[in-house]
């Protein structure tokens, strides 16, 4: 279940009774998440949304990620 707060997301995950809050940028990360993506898939897609370096990005995005795996809100699938 998840709600927009402005251009913010809450997200509850009933089944832990833990609620989540996502920044605007990871509230775009998370609706390009909505389909399986590579990390350089979702790296681009925030590039062309923000004026960011592609290095600086990156780095955001996988500290998004490991934030989102540790929390169970999202797996990964591996090759």
């Amino acid at each position: 279940m998840e709600a927009e707060l402005g251009d913010e997301l809450v997200a509850l995950d009933e089944r832990r009774g833990l609620c989540f809050g996502f920044s605007s940028v990871a509230t775009d990360g998370w609706r390009l998440l909505e389909k399986p993506r590579t990390l350089d898939e979702l790296v681009m897609g925030l590039r062309e949304q923000y004026e960011v370096g592609e290095r600086q990005c990156r780095d955001d995005v996988r500290d998004l990620l490991d934030d989102m795996l540790r929390e169970g809100v999202i797996d990964v699938e591996r090759d």
